[in-house]
């Protein structure tokens, strides 16, 4: 594929090492900043943790809102990335600057909007998720408490975007371990030093989020300034950013909706499958950073390559992304696959647990290798701006996941004629090891793989290879 002249950007390295380079100076600290959000949990469930369990299981339930919300709102890193990086690429940089700030704009307005109705809603939604008495009151309280930093939340994950679509991931990841540093402090002093409890907690990591908008904001600012960007925003820059949202809206609605209902099907074999299934699920989530990194780094530059016209370097980087991706993935399945027997250990001291989070690992260590691949080609087609195939994409995957796991979990429910005791076919029901492995079948071999043929199909074909500033 010939690269097209004439572009205003900078000569593209060519050579594999060059590129891998690239890469891994973006994916690094993209790895660290993304280790940030569970730091914040962490740092939040420790300290709650000593006042009681009422008050850790309020936290609890007003995470999970605030995560499912906030978690909803990430595409606004999404499709700010991209459309920064393919008009630096155009050498349009004064209206790549337009882009980032309209996109930050959007994140204050919308998590206004957000922090409006969860302050009004905190009751219905605790109780919707079965807290009620002490517990409710307690997650009501850190909920409200938690919606005056939603704009400032909503707002970094844009501004965390523009400086992605910068290529620059290191000012993410400075920000991000400050405000790690100054949550657990500030958290600390006004849960027991103020006396505040849980709402003490609520109020110090939404400081904080606040801190780290100005932060972002002060290191931005110059850069608007050299551009002749205004700080105004402008309606048309927000509409675009909300359009691109809006597919990648409904792409990570879909994928939502594949950790749900797999979690239902969890929770209706028992409370041992669920159980092993929360300790399974924690780390492939884990492990999904540092795939997201490369992924971050994907959009990154895939954006800047289309939009300074060089399709053929776009491939290139696609293609050794694509082999750290699959490489990271043989890699970390196999130490999972070694390290499965002994590792559930370390987060229970139930056996039939254990011996249930083994297999489930088991099955999590063979799908890594798709893993890999998906991340990967996830972040390469986000990049390259393809937000409606994916969210359409999204829909096809779900809808055939969703059939598949409906008859796993009757298999693991015992029905369907399910056996493996062949000498009484009657009388086996599969134990929760076998139960958590047909899950996980379904969820990282069936989803999974659907996700890595959808995406594949896309990716060795040119059609989401769009040049150009648009």
């Amino acid at each position: 594929m010939a690269e097209p002249q004439g572009s205003t950007a900078a000569p593209a390295p060519q050579d594999g090492r060059a590129l891998t380079r690239r890469i891994l100076a973006l994916a690094v600290p993209a790895f660290g900043a993304l280790l940030a959000e569970p730091l914040f949990l962490l740092a939040d469930t420790a300290i709650v943790g000593r006042l009681g369990t009422p008050e850790l299981a309020g936290v609890g339930i007003g995470t999970t809102v605030l995560h499912t919300a906030t978690g909803l709102m990430i595409f606004l890193a999404y499709a700010t990335t991209p459309a920064v990086a393919r008009l630096i690429g155009a050498g349009d940089h004064a209206a790549a600057m337009d882009r980032g700030r309209d996109g930050v704009w959007l994140g204050l307005l919308l998590g206004a909007a957000l922090a409006v109705l969860g302050w009004i809603a905190a009751p219905w939604l605790t109780g919707a998720l079965g807290a009620t008495g002490e517990v409710q009151e307690h997650a009501v309280a850190y909920l409200r408490w938690s919606m005056p930093g939603i704009p400032a939340l909503l707002a970094v994950l844009a501004a965390t975007g523009v400086l992605r679509g910068l290529q620059d991931t290191v000012t993410p990841l400075v920000v991000a371990g400050a405000g790690f540093a100054v949550n657990i402090g500030l958290n600390f002093a006004l849960v027991y030093g103020a006396g505040l409890g849980v709402a003490g907690s609520a109020i110090g990591t939404s400081a904080v989020q606040w801190g780290m908008l100005l932060t972002y904001l002060a290191v931005l600012a110059p850069r608007f300034r050299r551009a002749g960007t205004s700080l105004a925003p402008r309606a048309s820059g927000m509409r675009a950013t909300a359009q691109v949202g809006s597919w990648l809206l409904l792409r990570t609605a879909s994928l939502r909706a594949a950790i749900l209902i797999t979690v239902m099907a969890a929770a209706g074999a028992g409370d041992m499958t669920l159980a092993a299934h929360q300790l399974v699920f924690t780390l492939f989530s884990t492990l999904a950073f540092a795939l997201d990194a490369l992924a971050i780094a994907a959009q990154a530059l895939i954006g800047a390559e289309l939009g300074a016209s060089r399709p053929a370097t776009a491939r290139r980087l696609t293609d050794v992304m694509v082999r750290w991706g699959l490489g990271f993935g043989v890699v970390t399945g196999g130490l999972l696959a070694l390290a499965a027997p002994w590792l559930p250990a370390l987060f229970t001291t139930d056996p039939q647990v254990q011996a249930a989070a083994t297999v489930g690992l088991w099955v999590l260590a063979a799908g890594q290798p798709i893993a890999g691949y998906v991340f990967v080609l996830d972040g390469v087609l986000i990049g390259a701006g393809d937000a409606r195939y994916l969210a359409l994409a999204g829909l096809v995957n779900l809808a055939v996941y969703a059939p598949v796991l409906w008859v796993l979990a009757q298999v693991a429910a015992g029905g369907l004629g399910w056996t493996v005791d062949w000498s009484d076919p009657a009388a086996h029901v599969p134990d929760a090891g076998e139960q958590l492995g047909l899950l996980w079948l379904g969820f990282a071999g069936v989803y999974m793989g659907m996700r890595a043929l959808t995406l594949g199909w896309r990716a060795r074909r040119d059609d989401w290879m769009r040049v150009g500033a648009h």
